[in-house]
């Protein structure tokens, strides 16, 4: 099972949630981006149709191949404010 992790960052003067390197719109705070990427994360549980799909990879080669309706992937969301805080207060107690 594919696992998909979504990260709260600070993101073009407000907060975002990112999955790889791709960004959600900003938002103004830190707990509004929290909600919405909880919110993703849910609708990502959510199983559909199974549909024929077609992509294209990184070197232009398009693929096909069918994908179940209820193959849902493992969904995270990681809150980067608390893990920021968390790694800043494990280095102080290491002084």
């Amino acid at each position: 099972m594919i696992k998909v992790v979504y990260e709260v960052v600070p993101h073009d003067g407000g907060w975002a949630y990112r999955l790889g390197g791709v960004y959600s719109e900003a938002f103004p705070s830190h707990a509004d981006a929290l909600e919405a990427a909880r919110i993703v994360a849910a609708e990502q549980q959510v199983g559909g149709d199974s549909a024929e799909i077609s992509w294209q990879d990184e070197n232009g080669k398009w693929h096909e191949e069918y994908a179940e309706g209820g193959d849902r992937p493992e969904t995270e969301v990681v809150d980067g404010l608390w893990h920021e805080r968390a790694s800043g207060a494990s280095q102080s107690a290491g002084r």
